[in-house]
Protein backbone atom coordinates (compact mmCIF):
# COMPACT_ATOMS: atom_id res chain seq x y z
CA UNK A 1 0.00 0.00 0.00
CA UNK A 2 1.30 3.47 -1.28
CA UNK A 3 -0.33 5.93 1.28
CA UNK A 4 1.41 8.88 -0.70
CA UNK A 5 0.47 10.27 -4.12
CA UNK A 6 1.80 8.43 -6.64
CA UNK A 7 0.27 10.70 -9.37
CA UNK A 8 2.42 12.91 -11.23
CA UNK A 9 -0.34 15.66 -12.02
CA UNK A 10 -3.02 16.03 -10.50
CA UNK A 11 -3.51 17.46 -6.83
CA UNK A 12 0.13 17.58 -5.18
CA UNK A 13 -1.10 18.98 -2.02
CA UNK A 14 -2.93 16.56 -0.52
CA UNK A 15 -1.20 12.88 0.01
CA UNK A 16 -3.00 10.24 1.51
CA UNK A 17 -6.81 9.96 3.23
CA UNK A 18 -7.61 8.00 5.96
CA UNK A 19 -10.47 6.89 8.11
CA UNK A 20 -10.33 4.97 11.22
CA UNK A 21 -13.38 3.43 12.98
CA UNK A 22 -13.01 2.49 16.88
CA UNK A 23 -15.04 -1.12 18.04
CA UNK A 24 -15.47 -3.01 20.87
CA UNK A 25 -17.14 -6.32 21.51
CA UNK A 26 -19.60 -6.60 24.47
CA UNK A 27 -18.74 -8.64 27.39
CA UNK A 28 -15.11 -7.66 27.58
CA UNK A 29 -13.47 -5.02 29.40
CA UNK A 30 -12.26 -2.38 27.80
CA UNK A 31 -8.02 -1.97 26.73
CA UNK A 32 -6.72 -1.38 29.74
CA UNK A 33 -8.43 -3.48 32.65
CA UNK A 34 -8.50 -6.36 29.44
CA UNK A 35 -6.37 -9.50 30.61
CA UNK A 36 -3.93 -11.68 28.22
CA UNK A 37 -6.54 -14.56 27.94
CA UNK A 38 -9.47 -11.82 27.15
CA UNK A 39 -7.08 -10.33 24.56
CA UNK A 40 -6.24 -13.59 22.81
CA UNK A 41 -9.74 -14.49 22.68
CA UNK A 42 -10.45 -11.22 21.14
CA UNK A 43 -7.57 -11.73 18.62
CA UNK A 44 -8.58 -15.39 18.29
CA UNK A 45 -12.15 -14.16 17.32
CA UNK A 46 -11.58 -11.25 15.06
CA UNK A 47 -8.66 -12.25 13.40
CA UNK A 48 -10.20 -15.26 12.10
CA UNK A 49 -13.13 -13.84 10.64
CA UNK A 50 -10.38 -11.30 8.93
CA UNK A 51 -8.18 -14.20 7.97
CA UNK A 52 -11.36 -15.63 6.09
CA UNK A 53 -11.37 -12.58 3.84
CA UNK A 54 -8.00 -11.98 2.69
CA UNK A 55 -6.13 -10.32 5.59
CA UNK A 56 -2.97 -11.82 6.60
CA UNK A 57 -2.45 -11.81 10.02
CA UNK A 58 0.56 -10.40 11.64
CA UNK A 59 1.56 -11.12 15.59
CA UNK A 60 3.56 -8.60 17.56
CA UNK A 61 4.56 -10.71 20.05
CA UNK A 62 6.25 -13.01 17.02
CA UNK A 63 8.02 -9.97 15.07
CA UNK A 64 10.97 -8.02 16.37
CA UNK A 65 11.21 -4.21 17.39
CA UNK A 66 12.37 -3.27 14.06
CA UNK A 67 9.97 -4.85 12.20
CA UNK A 68 7.35 -3.53 14.64
CA UNK A 69 8.38 -0.15 13.87
CA UNK A 70 8.74 -0.44 10.35
CA UNK A 71 4.90 -0.70 10.88
CA UNK A 72 4.54 2.51 12.73
CA UNK A 73 6.78 4.13 10.03
CA UNK A 74 4.49 3.31 7.46
CA UNK A 75 1.30 4.49 9.33
CA UNK A 76 -0.30 0.81 9.22
CA UNK A 77 0.03 1.35 13.22
CA UNK A 78 0.30 3.62 16.24
CA UNK A 79 3.09 4.47 18.63
CA UNK A 80 1.24 3.08 21.41
CA UNK A 81 0.77 -0.44 19.49
CA UNK A 82 4.10 -0.80 18.95
CA UNK A 83 5.22 -0.59 23.11
CA UNK A 84 2.01 -2.50 23.84
CA UNK A 85 3.11 -5.34 26.69
CA UNK A 86 -0.02 -7.99 26.50
CA UNK A 87 -1.10 -9.30 23.30
CA UNK A 88 -2.40 -7.55 19.72
CA UNK A 89 -2.14 -8.50 16.47
CA UNK A 90 -2.30 -6.89 13.08
CA UNK A 91 -4.34 -7.74 10.29
CA UNK A 92 -3.16 -6.56 6.67
CA UNK A 93 -5.10 -6.07 3.30
CA UNK A 94 -2.61 -3.96 1.81
CA UNK A 95 -4.50 -4.29 -2.00
CA UNK A 96 -7.73 -2.92 -0.14
CA UNK A 97 -5.83 -0.03 1.69
CA UNK A 98 -7.13 -1.81 5.08
CA UNK A 99 -4.75 -2.49 8.65
CA UNK A 100 -7.19 -3.28 11.66
CA UNK A 101 -5.36 -2.94 15.12
CA UNK A 102 -6.61 -5.33 17.29
CA UNK A 103 -6.39 -4.57 21.11
CA UNK A 104 -4.83 -1.58 20.98
CA UNK A 105 -6.37 1.13 23.11
CA UNK A 106 -9.89 -0.47 21.47
CA UNK A 107 -10.31 -3.61 20.77
CA UNK A 108 -10.68 -3.22 17.05
CA UNK A 109 -9.50 -0.18 15.24
CA UNK A 110 -10.13 -0.40 11.41
CA UNK A 111 -8.31 1.66 9.41
CA UNK A 112 -8.06 2.50 5.58
CA UNK A 113 -5.70 4.81 4.20
CA UNK A 114 -5.66 5.35 0.58
CA UNK A 115 -3.62 8.31 -1.24
CA UNK A 116 -4.64 11.56 -2.59
CA UNK A 117 -7.97 12.82 -1.69
CA UNK A 118 -10.01 9.66 -1.37
CA UNK A 119 -11.93 10.21 1.94
CA UNK A 120 -14.93 8.71 0.46
CA UNK A 121 -13.55 5.57 -1.04
CA UNK A 122 -11.29 4.89 2.60
CA UNK A 123 -14.81 5.51 4.26
CA UNK A 124 -16.76 2.79 2.08
CA UNK A 125 -13.50 0.46 2.64
CA UNK A 126 -13.19 0.84 6.88
CA UNK A 127 -17.45 0.04 6.57
CA UNK A 128 -17.11 -3.24 4.65
CA UNK A 129 -15.12 -4.10 7.39
CA UNK A 130 -16.94 -2.99 10.04
CA UNK A 131 -20.48 -4.61 8.69
CA UNK A 132 -18.31 -7.56 8.36
CA UNK A 133 -17.62 -7.65 12.03
CA UNK A 134 -21.27 -6.74 13.24
CA UNK A 135 -23.06 -9.26 11.23
CA UNK A 136 -20.93 -11.79 13.18
CA UNK A 137 -19.81 -10.34 16.83
CA UNK A 138 -21.45 -8.25 19.10
CA UNK A 139 -20.06 -4.89 18.93
CA UNK A 140 -20.50 -2.51 22.17
CA UNK A 141 -23.37 0.29 21.06
CA UNK A 142 -25.67 2.77 23.30
CA UNK A 143 -28.87 4.47 21.46
CA UNK A 144 -28.09 7.23 23.56
CA UNK A 145 -24.22 7.25 23.34
CA UNK A 146 -23.36 5.31 19.70
CA UNK A 147 -20.59 3.22 19.60
CA UNK A 148 -18.97 2.61 22.79
CA UNK A 149 -15.23 3.20 22.97
CA UNK A 150 -12.40 3.21 25.85
CA UNK A 151 -11.83 7.11 25.28
CA UNK A 152 -14.85 9.45 26.05
CA UNK A 153 -13.84 11.42 23.24
CA UNK A 154 -14.20 8.79 20.39
CA UNK A 155 -17.58 8.03 21.62
CA UNK A 156 -20.86 8.35 19.07
CA UNK A 157 -19.50 7.61 15.57
CA UNK A 158 -16.18 6.49 17.02
CA UNK A 159 -14.44 7.70 13.74
CA UNK A 160 -11.76 9.78 13.24
CA UNK A 161 -11.38 10.90 9.03
CA UNK A 162 -7.61 12.36 8.17
CA UNK A 163 -5.74 13.54 5.26
CA UNK A 164 -2.36 14.03 5.02
CA UNK A 165 -1.31 17.68 3.50
CA UNK A 166 1.43 19.57 2.27
CA UNK A 167 2.04 22.46 2.97
CA UNK A 168 5.50 24.03 2.65
CA UNK A 169 3.56 27.99 2.14
CA UNK A 170 1.61 28.36 4.58
CA UNK A 171 4.42 26.65 6.97
CA UNK A 172 7.09 29.39 5.35
CA UNK A 173 4.41 32.14 5.87
CA UNK A 174 4.16 31.29 9.10
CA UNK A 175 0.80 30.75 8.83
CA UNK A 176 0.40 27.16 10.71
CA UNK A 177 -0.49 28.62 14.16
CA UNK A 178 -3.77 31.02 12.73
CA UNK A 179 -4.95 27.86 10.37
CA UNK A 180 -5.02 25.94 13.74
CA UNK A 181 -7.35 28.31 15.04
CA UNK A 182 -9.72 28.52 12.95
CA UNK A 183 -9.97 24.84 12.24
CA UNK A 184 -10.24 24.15 16.06
CA UNK A 185 -13.59 26.36 16.12
CA UNK A 186 -15.26 24.20 13.43
CA UNK A 187 -14.14 20.70 15.36
CA UNK A 188 -10.96 19.79 13.02
CA UNK A 189 -7.39 19.84 14.32
CA UNK A 190 -3.90 19.30 13.08
CA UNK A 191 -1.38 17.16 13.88
CA UNK A 192 2.47 16.43 12.62
CA UNK A 193 3.76 13.73 10.31
CA UNK A 194 3.09 10.88 12.64
CA UNK A 195 -0.30 11.80 14.23
CA UNK A 196 -0.89 13.47 17.59
CA UNK A 197 2.15 14.60 20.10
CA UNK A 198 4.69 14.76 16.66
CA UNK A 199 6.15 17.26 14.98
CA UNK A 200 5.08 18.35 11.19
CA UNK A 201 8.34 17.58 9.69
CA UNK A 202 8.61 17.88 6.11
CA UNK A 203 5.71 20.92 6.08
CA UNK A 204 3.90 17.11 6.06
CA UNK A 205 0.42 18.00 8.12
CA UNK A 206 -2.50 15.80 9.74
CA UNK A 207 -5.67 17.55 9.53
CA UNK A 208 -8.92 15.18 11.04
CA UNK A 209 -11.73 15.50 13.14
CA UNK A 210 -12.24 16.07 16.97
CA UNK A 211 -15.91 15.77 17.37
CA UNK A 212 -17.25 12.13 16.90
CA UNK A 213 -20.49 12.69 19.71
CA UNK A 214 -23.85 14.57 17.79
CA UNK A 215 -22.47 14.40 14.00
CA UNK A 216 -22.72 11.41 11.47
CA UNK A 217 -20.25 9.86 9.69
CA UNK A 218 -21.12 11.94 6.44
CA UNK A 219 -21.41 15.15 8.24
CA UNK A 220 -17.59 14.68 9.21
CA UNK A 221 -16.32 13.72 5.97
CA UNK A 222 -18.19 16.53 4.15
CA UNK A 223 -16.85 19.14 6.77
CA UNK A 224 -13.20 17.84 6.37
CA UNK A 225 -12.99 17.51 2.66
CA UNK A 226 -14.47 21.66 2.66
CA UNK A 227 -11.72 22.43 5.28
CA UNK A 228 -9.46 20.78 2.71
CA UNK A 229 -10.59 22.70 -0.52
CA UNK A 230 -9.82 25.74 1.00
CA UNK A 231 -6.39 25.10 2.44
CA UNK A 232 -5.68 24.01 -0.58
CA UNK A 233 -7.00 27.23 -1.98
CA UNK A 234 -4.50 29.12 0.77
CA UNK A 235 -1.38 26.97 -0.12
CA UNK A 236 -1.99 27.92 -3.80
CA UNK A 237 -1.85 31.52 -3.33
CA UNK A 238 1.03 31.50 -1.85
CA UNK A 239 3.07 29.68 -4.01
CA UNK A 240 2.11 31.42 -6.68
CA UNK A 241 4.53 33.95 -5.08
CA UNK A 242 7.08 32.12 -5.05
CA UNK A 243 8.94 33.06 -8.22
CA UNK A 244 13.18 34.11 -9.06
CA UNK A 245 12.12 37.29 -8.70
CA UNK A 246 9.98 37.77 -6.02
CA UNK A 247 11.74 34.90 -4.03
CA UNK A 248 15.07 34.21 -4.71
CA UNK A 249 16.18 33.14 -1.88
CA UNK A 250 13.63 30.29 -1.48
CA UNK A 251 14.53 29.46 -5.03
CA UNK A 252 17.83 28.83 -3.93
CA UNK A 253 17.01 27.36 -0.89
CA UNK A 254 15.28 24.86 -2.91
CA UNK A 255 18.14 24.08 -5.28
CA UNK A 256 20.37 23.88 -2.50
CA UNK A 257 17.96 20.84 -1.07
CA UNK A 258 18.42 18.95 -4.22
CA UNK A 259 22.39 19.06 -4.58
CA UNK A 260 22.02 17.97 -0.54
CA UNK A 261 19.73 15.37 -1.22
CA UNK A 262 21.59 13.94 -4.41
CA UNK A 263 25.33 14.56 -3.08
CA UNK A 264 25.69 14.04 0.21
CA UNK A 265 27.29 11.32 2.58
CA UNK A 266 25.36 11.34 5.45
CA UNK A 267 22.15 12.43 5.76
CA UNK A 268 19.74 11.76 8.99
CA UNK A 269 16.18 11.55 8.89
CA UNK A 270 15.44 14.83 10.34
CA UNK A 271 17.85 16.36 7.38
CA UNK A 272 16.03 14.50 4.73
CA UNK A 273 12.51 15.47 5.79
CA UNK A 274 13.48 19.05 5.34
CA UNK A 275 15.66 18.79 2.07
CA UNK A 276 12.06 16.43 1.26
CA UNK A 277 10.48 19.77 2.00
CA UNK A 278 12.11 22.10 -0.39
CA UNK A 279 12.62 19.95 -2.90
CA UNK A 280 8.94 18.84 -3.21
CA UNK A 281 7.99 22.72 -3.37
CA UNK A 282 10.46 22.76 -6.19
CA UNK A 283 8.44 20.04 -8.25
CA UNK A 284 5.39 21.58 -7.45
CA UNK A 285 6.53 25.15 -8.54
CA UNK A 286 8.62 23.67 -11.86
CA UNK A 287 11.89 24.61 -10.77
CA UNK A 288 13.26 21.25 -10.30
CA UNK A 289 12.51 19.27 -13.59
CA UNK A 290 14.22 15.81 -12.76
CA UNK A 291 13.17 14.74 -9.64
CA UNK A 292 9.21 12.92 -9.72
CA UNK A 293 6.44 13.06 -6.89
CA UNK A 294 6.88 9.31 -6.60
CA UNK A 295 10.32 8.79 -6.78
CA UNK A 296 10.68 11.37 -3.78
CA UNK A 297 7.74 10.32 -1.62
CA UNK A 298 8.44 6.49 -2.05
CA UNK A 299 11.50 7.58 0.04
CA UNK A 300 9.45 9.05 3.10
CA UNK A 301 9.37 5.41 4.77
CA UNK A 302 12.25 3.86 2.99
CA UNK A 303 14.52 5.63 4.66
CA UNK A 304 13.29 5.83 8.03
CA UNK A 305 15.49 4.19 10.83
CA UNK A 306 13.15 0.65 10.72
CA UNK A 307 12.63 0.38 7.52
CA UNK A 308 16.47 1.03 6.05
CA UNK A 309 17.63 -1.52 9.02
CA UNK A 310 14.86 -3.83 7.22
CA UNK A 311 15.55 -3.33 3.96
CA UNK A 312 19.50 -4.06 4.54
CA UNK A 313 18.72 -6.99 6.31
CA UNK A 314 19.67 -5.83 9.80
CA UNK A 315 18.10 -5.67 13.10
CA UNK A 316 20.15 -2.98 14.42
CA UNK A 317 22.04 -0.21 12.50
CA UNK A 318 24.81 2.32 13.64
CA UNK A 319 23.39 5.42 13.67
CA UNK A 320 26.23 6.83 11.45
CA UNK A 321 26.76 3.75 9.04
CA UNK A 322 22.74 4.72 8.78
CA UNK A 323 23.16 7.95 7.61
CA UNK A 324 25.95 6.90 5.29
CA UNK A 325 23.36 4.29 3.81
CA UNK A 326 20.43 6.51 3.85
CA UNK A 327 22.13 9.06 2.33
CA UNK A 328 23.28 6.95 -0.82
CA UNK A 329 19.78 5.05 -0.96
CA UNK A 330 18.15 8.60 -1.82
CA UNK A 331 21.04 9.60 -4.06
CA UNK A 332 20.39 6.34 -5.89
CA UNK A 333 16.65 7.04 -5.92
CA UNK A 334 16.77 10.73 -7.17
Amino acid sequence: MAWYNKKETGNDIVLSSRVRLARNLEGYPFGSRLSGEQAKEIIDKVGGLLEASGFEKIDFSAISPTEAGALYEKHYVSREFVGKKTPHALMLSETCGLAVMLCEEDHVRIQCLLSGLALEEAYKNAVAVDDRLDGELAIAYSDKLGYLTHCPTNLGTAMRASVMMFLPALTMAGRIPALMNRLSKIGLTIRGFCGEGTEAGGSLYQISNQITLGITEEQTLKKLSDAVKQITESENELRALITPEKNPKIVDRICRAEGILRHAYLLTSDEFLTYYSDVRLGIALGILESITYKNLDSLLFEVMPCGLALSEGKVNLDERERDRIRAKRVKDTL
